[in-house]
């Protein structure tokens, strides 16, 4: 019995994740469609000055599936390495380690600060379990969980920066996906759990390849091209005909191909999906990917002519005055020495597609990024002898209030195309880390039999368990 043909829409860790298992288990012929020049989507990796440096901060967490870790490993051997994590908040003014830790609590945070969360803490004690009942939201669960004071002088004001929304807007499913130490209880879990003796296994490191983040996707394609799949960049899919035999129409270097599928599997965004599907889509769903959007960002690289910045991976802005989210530093994350007088930071700033920050110059979003350090105490002294912008138009879903009744239309209507699967971050509209995506793929694998039928009960089950998936910091 010939194997059934599989397109697979984007080439991020879910698109090549699920092309490598599938033509690994001899499950499918894949051919893999992907609109930049390189596999990773935004989890991927390019070149600046000499360097490997990726599209904003990427860590490979130890709470990554064992057997995926285990996959990984045997694809990238000592390529694979094992980092301390040594990152810093700036909080009213002040720099606290992050990961936290309790010597940097006990003398470094404000005492406006502490004796606020003690207070918070007291109250909480004494607070009627009646003031939590009601209509749940991304501050109430936020403000009953962590404290008046941690989410006014933190989460809120970042939350704002981050998503372009007042917490007020924002889902309870935003804090329920996207922030994993949610109460106070699991935040004082999380900074005992690097204390020497408490210390629990993974505990404030991260695995990141020697080559750049990218090469985890990297690795994965080319394990998968050996296996026989097909993986096209430079391809951008413009049309899905769906029939007996599914039809995808793309275009590569200006020329307009088709090729045909038994099954697509898609991992673009959901809202785009719907914009390239024929036969019509019904208006339902086309008004509903209206209601439903992504942010975007900007990524400003800097290139300074010094060895190394600081010793720091990462820098969190919380602070509303500062516009940077975060800014890193990826020599720091592969502990790398090339090349040696020059280093490279990240620095990262949400926005929207065609506002005046997505609309910048390079040498206006330079001199931003360069000033917002300036402005917090950390002067870019050394030369900065090239400014590199990348743009990303999907970032990050915004969890709206009220999101969830729009992404169901779109969700079921995907659900019930022919031998279509949408899935992944973008896909499946999911604030993930690159291990839950590359979990999202193992899944649709395990979900086809070798006579090529797709089993949408245990699919179920798999989303079931992916709706569970928390952001790791």
């Amino acid at each position: 019995m010939a194997r059934p043909r599989i397109v697979i829409l984007g080439a991020g860790p879910a698109g090549v994740g699920a092309a490598w298992q599938l033509v690994k288990q001899g499950k499918a012929d894949v051919t893999v469609l992907e609109q930049r020049d390189a596999v990773g989507g935004n989890a991927g990796s390019f070149e600046v000055a000499g360097m490997q440096v990726d599209y904003g901060s990427h860590r490979l967490h130890p709470a990554c599936e064992p057997r995926i870790l285990d996959d990984l490993k045997g694809l990238l051997g000592d390529d694979l390495l094992s980092r301390p994590r040594h990152g810093r908040i700036r909080l009213q003014g002040r720099w606290i380690h992050f990961p936290l830790k309790p010597q940097d609590l006990a003398l470094r945070l404000p005492f406006s600060f502490s004796g606020g969360v003690a207070l918070d803490a007291a109250k909480k004690v004494f607070r009627s379990k009646n003031g939590r009942n009601g209509h749940e939201t991304f501050t109430r669960i936020l403000e009953n969980g962590l404290g008046p004071t941690i989410c006014r002088d933190f989460y809120f004001p970042y939350a704002v920066k981050i998503w372009g929304l007042a917490p007020d807007e924002l889902s309870a499913t935003q804090a329920h996906r996207r922030v994993s130490a949610g109460s106070l209880g699991k935040m004082v879990k999380k900074i005992v759990s690097i204390v020497p003796g408490f210390k629990t296994p993974g505990a404030g490191r991260f695995f990141y390849p020697r080559e750049g983040f990218g090469q985890i996707s990297r690795s994965i394609a080319d394990a998968a091209i050996e296996l026989g799949a097909d993986i096209r960049t430079r391809s951008t899919v413009k049309k899905l005909d769906l029939g007996n035999v599914h039809r995808v129409t793309y275009e590569c270097e200006g020329e307009t191909r088709t090729i045909d599928a038994d099954h697509v599997w898609s991992t673009l965004p959901i809202t785009v999906l719907a914009r390239i599907t024929d036969p019509d889509v019904p208006q339902e769903v086309i008004d509903a990917s209206s209601q439903i959007s992504y942010r975007a960002m900007v990524l400003i690289y800097l290139v300074v002519d010094e060895p190394r910045w600081t010793e720091f991976d990462a820098h969190y802005f919380p602070e509303a005055e500062i516009k940077l989210t975060r800014l890193s530093e990826p020599k720091n994350y592969s502990g790398g020495n090339c090349p040696m007088g020059k280093t490279v930071l990240c620095g990262e700033l949400p926005c929207s597609v065609n506002d005046e920050i997505w609309k910048a110059s390079d040498e206006e979003l330079g001199e931003l990024c360069r000033e917002s350090l300036e402005r917090c105490g950390l002067p870019v002294k050394a030369r900065i002898s090239e400014v590199v912008t990348k743009r990303l138009a999907f970032a990050y879903p915004i969890y709206r209030e009220g999101y969830e009744k729009f992404f169901r239309i779109q969700d079921e209507w995907a659900q019930g195309l022919d031998r279509v699967l949408t899935f992944g971050r973008q896909g499946l509209f999911a604030h993930d880390n690159t291990h839950h995506a590359l979990a999202m793929a193992y899944g649709a694998v395990d979900c086809l039999d070798g006579n090529g039928r797709f089993d949408a009960d245990k699919w179920a089950e798999y989303r079931g368990e992916f709706a569970k998936h928390v952001v790791e910091d």
